[in-house]
């Protein structure tokens, strides 16, 4: 078990790489949003105390979060998908997201997001949507089910009436504007192949060339979990030092990277804090 002055130490060499830095790379996974209240669907258990109605039915995460749903039982589908979003609507971002914004801003390149999140959290905290790379999408966004070759197109005008109990929309599906098929989240989901990733080319071609750019960058990992790696693997590959913040699989596989065992919005305080403190 680590005490609390190693936990220290990594804090502020954590600080100290960040003190260099002329841009920071902010890669995060689900555990970012636990401290803004979101929902742990980690295991089945999990997930049906958020959704109790698919324990009732005993599906699962993957078999809700999966095209084959929009199909045979599109109301439970988007009672799930709804819910989620009016939950991501609803609730604040932590105060974790504004101080990474206030870290990016010293630099002189600033940061740039990669995220698995689909939330919409780091853009509804401040940072500018062209500096955010949503690698499975956003709920925020809806795409054609038919894949008529309409564009993704913004979630805004969609407000969702859902039985949370049942977990079924009440209101209207929503509709294709273009050729008047179901429409579905913008979210790379289980068994996909038919998601629509332009919107995410497009953000990690940005992201790319802004990675380019910089001469001493350094990546701040949080929430990431090894069940689904894509965040952490892209911050192993980035070439950069790498600090990650993660309370239950912080081991990092080389000497120059940090492991810092805490949850986001700890982590990310302890750090700040330590950017406070002359000679960090």
């Amino acid at each position: 078990m680590t005490n609390l002055n190693s936990v220290d130490d990594a804090c502020f060499a954590a600080a100290d790489l960040i003190s260099q830095a002329d841009g920071l790379l902010i890669t995060a996974g689900a555990g970012m949003g636990i401290d803004s209240g979101l929902p742990d669907f980690r295991g089945d258990h999990g997930f049906w105390r958020a959704y109790p109605a698919l324990g009732h039915l005993g599906m699962r995460f993957h078999e809700v979060a999966n095209p084959k749903a929009f199909e045979s039982m599109p109301e439970v589908a988007w009672g799930f998908y709804g819910h989620r979003l009016n939950l991501y609507r609803a609730i604040a971002p932590h105060a974790g997201f504004t101080m990474l914004l206030a870290m990016a801003g010293k630099m002189p390149n600033g940061g740039f997001v990669f995220t698995s999140n689909v939330d919409g959290h780091f853009q509804k905290s401040g940072f500018p949507a062209d500096r955010v790379a949503e690698c499975h999408g956003s709920i925020h966004h809806l795409q054609c089910f038919a894949g008529c070759g309409k564009a993704v197109w913004s979630a805004d005008g969609f407000v969702p009436e859902v039985d949370a109990e049942q977990c079924r929309l009440l209101s209207d599906l929503p509709r294709c504007p273009k050729c008047g098929a179901l429409a579905r989240p913008n979210i790379l989901m289980f068994g996909d192949w038919d998601w629509n990733d332009e919107r995410s080319a497009r953000q990690e071609a940005r992201l790319n060339a802004w990675f380019m750019r910089l001469q001493q960058p350094v990546v701040i990992e949080l929430g990431a979990g090894t069940a689904i790696p894509t965040v952490r693997l892209f911050g192993e590959q980035a070439g950069c030092p790498l600090i990650r913040i993660n309370p239950a699989e912080p081991e990092v596989g080389l000497h120059r990277d940090i492991a810092v065992p805490l949850g986001a919005l700890e982590g990310i305080r302890r750090i700040a804090a330590m950017l406070q403190t002359p000679g960090a």
